[in-house]
């Protein structure tokens, strides 16, 4: 079947109330933990630190999480085609619902950070699984309307979860951001236990784990994604730290492709890089990583310490970009349906690059709406991108294939992530030592003089990244079709 003559599906169909709807509403809730957890700890930093200290180590706090998540997630894709969906996700939700309680009751900043690597390990395998089960019971047509529900989520969770994090540090307690995961976690694993059921590959015709690729796969990836997300915080670019650790990751990476070459059931197959399908929705999760958090990172700075907004105006405006992205997700599915999958990536480009433009429109004089309409246009078009593209990943792999391509596009994006924030702070770094002659602890400190340009110029690499996005999209065919349980699909 081709998206383009995909028939019409009925919300009543697919929705809550109908037969899978239990199955979705545990994703969704399984979904809801790791997107309120994206936004409700930064404002209840200051009260954490307050009680637990660690200054300096709070940072870690966002680093471990993001890292936990990252590596674990074409792992937790690979197992969950041997051993099935189910299992693997129940593991998720366990871990992330421990990782909470544990959080709820840390007694330093380092058993803080500890217990957040545990949450990073759950949410590993919800926001991949989640999305493959996704893929299992919904067609691709009605995919289209289900996108609208998982996207409703994120849109919900990032307008609560600064508010729930400022309500709890202030009213009640900060544990309460962890705690208040515990009841919706149990209630998406209690649903998903009685209402889904799969028939994963017999137990005969599995063979037998990677162990040795999974090693090297984690290990190459973590001194990876440490070297990018610490080099010039932590240590120098150029320090024996920052260059040893990337020198041990390509050791590490290279040794990990000569052993996936020869495994039987390789954790993350090669062949996912020469898919054209799967390989296009990687190379733009990559990119959409790229921009995503690197603009997360540095549009409230400049809101605060160049057009001087307080703290909550400096989020509404970033909270501009989350709320256009699940707004265009929704609406992606009609458009992917009607035109094709790479059409739709267009149109999700080409807006990424308006917003860009519009961000290099933005001066020490302009209003902080120029500012957040810029972030509006950039989030439609990453999600006319990012929701799209997975999808097309899981439509053209069969279902024992389709764990392993939406953990790689998911992994790819965060990858990405970690990639744009060493890369835009390299470039803010690098026009503030040119200003003063020295590179500063931190840049809130900075007179708006000197961050200004500072994040001018990051926020113009973010416009040349777009560029690529665009570029990017033409990886994928024009025509995905999607595939049964038979084998993988080409596309056109």
């Amino acid at each position: 079947m081709t998206t383009s003559t995909a028939a019409r599906v009925a919300r009543a169909d697919v929705g809550l109330r109908s037969a899978r709807g239990p199955v979705l509403l545990a994703v969704m809730l399984s979904t809801g933990l790791v997107a309120i957890d994206a936004t409700i700890l930064a404002t209840a930093v200051p009260a954490v630190v307050r009680d637990l200290g660690g200054l300096t180590q709070f940072p870690w706090l966002f680093s471990i999480y993001v890292l936990a998540q990252a590596v674990s997630v074409p792992v937790y894709g690979k197992i969950a085609d041997l051993y099935g969906r189910k299992t693997v996700m129940l593991v998720g939700i366990g871990l992330f619902v421990v990782g909470s309680l544990l959080c709820g009751a840390a007694w330093s900043m380092g058993s803080l950070i500890a217990f957040r690597a545990l949450q990073g390990l759950g949410a590993g395998a919800i926001q991949p699984i989640g999305m493959t089960i996704v893929g299992d019971i919904y067609s691709v047509a009605e995919r289209a309307t289900v996108q609208g529900y998982i996207a409703s989520v994120w849109a919900v969770a990032s307008l609560v979860g600064p508010t729930l994090g400022g309500v709890f540090s202030e009213a009640l307690t900060w544990r309460w951001i962890f705690f208040v995961n515990l009841p919706l976690g149990l209630a998406a694993a209690w649903m998903l236990w009685r209402r889904f059921s799969e028939t994963p590959r017999p137990a005969a015709a599995r063979p037998r784990i990677d162990y040795a690729g999974t090693v090297l796969l984690l290990l190459g990836t973590v001194a990876l994604l440490v070297a990018l997300l610490e080099g010039g915080v932590l240590w120098g670019w150029a320090s024996p730290v920052s260059i040893g650790l990337f020198v041990g990751s390509v050791v590490l990476l290279v040794a990990f492709v000569v052993v996936e070459r020869r495994a039987a059931e390789p954790v993350l197959p090669l062949w996912v890089f020469r898919h054209r399908v799967v390989g296009g929705a990687m190379l733009v999760s990559l990119v959409v990583g790229v921009m995503l958090l690197g603009l997360t990172s540095y549009v409230p700075l400049y809101a605060q310490g160049v057009l001087g907004t307080g703290a909550i105006v400096a989020g509404f405006a970033l909270a501009a970009m989350t709320i256009g992205w699940p707004i265009s997700a929704s609406a992606s599915g009609r458009l992917y349906l009607r035109l094709g999958f790479r059409s739709t990536m267009l149109i999700g480009s080409v807006l990424a690059v308006i917003g860009s433009g519009i961000l290099l429109l933005v001066r020490p004089s302009s209003s902080v709406w120029l500012l957040a309409g810029a972030c509006l246009v950039l989030g439609l078009g990453f999600g006319f991108v990012a929701s799209p593209s997975l999808v097309a990943a899981q439509s053209a792999v069969a279902w024992n294939e389709r764990g392993v391509a939406t953990g790689a596009s998911i992994f790819a994006r965060s990858v990405g992530s970690a990639v744009g924030v060493a890369a835009f702070g390299a470039v803010a770094n690098t026009v503030v030592h040119d200003r003063l002659g020295r590179t500063p602890d931190n840049l809130e400190s900075l007179p708006s003089g000197v961050l200004g340009p500072a994040l001018q110029a990051v926020f113009l690499v973010a416009a040349v990244v777009s560029v690529t996005m665009l570029l990017a999209s033409f990886v994928m065919p024009r025509t995905v079709h999607e595939v049964g349980a038979g084998g993988a699909a080409a596309g056109s």
